[in-house]
């Protein structure tokens, strides 16, 4: 027989066990073409960092705001990866990442995302080892992470950010590299 003080407490234990099990990761989509985009808090870059200078941590993998080198990545398809202090300048005009982890290789996948970004200008596509999901795309404050090719989903955040007025310098083309 449970004392009365249990009694009164189950519901409300039920009710958080419910809760807690339903909740599931915020950035895994259901429907295809649904996004999951999440803005994160801008960090300050108003000065210009050398490649490997230290400076505080991204508050995102990979990055969307902050500290950023003085020259930009070209816009279109890399094989590298961009480095976040590169990547960040490229955002702050107004550019758009498309990013992927496959560590087993993923050619098909690869051939799709650069199937995408080869419509766009300002877009520049590379692997991004370690960032614990299949593809991530940032834009200046925002990004959307997910495992599975979703073209929609893709295509719709590319024409939600790039060139949008919430980077801080989106209608300058971004300096040669």
């Amino acid at each position: 027989m449970l004392t009365s003080p249990v009694r009164l407490l189950l519901p409300l234990l039920l009710v958080l066990a419910v809760h807690t099990v339903g909740c599931g990761d915020s950035q895994q989509s259901t429907e295809p073409g649904e996004s999951r985009e999440v803005r994160l808090p801008e960090q300050p870059y108003s000065t210009h960092v050398e490649l490997g200078e230290s400076h505080p941590t991204y508050n995102s993998i990979p990055a969307t705001s902050g500290w950023h080198s003085g020259f930009t990545a070209k816009w279109g398809v890399h094989d590298t990866l961009i480095p976040d202090e590169v990547l960040v300048h490229n955002l702050e005009h107004g550019g758009v990442g498309i990013h992927y982890d496959c560590p087993a290789g993923c050619p098909a996948l690869v051939q799709s995302l650069e199937g995408i970004s080869g419509r766009y200008g300002k877009v520049v596509m590379s692997p991004y080892p370690d960032m614990g999901i299949t593809i991530a795309l940032t834009a200046w404050t925002f990004s959307d992470r997910f495992d599975e090719f979703d073209e929609v989903r893709i295509t719709d955040f590319i024409e939600a950010h790039m060139s949008s007025p919430v980077a801080p310098e989106y209608s300058v083309d971004a300096p040669k590299p």
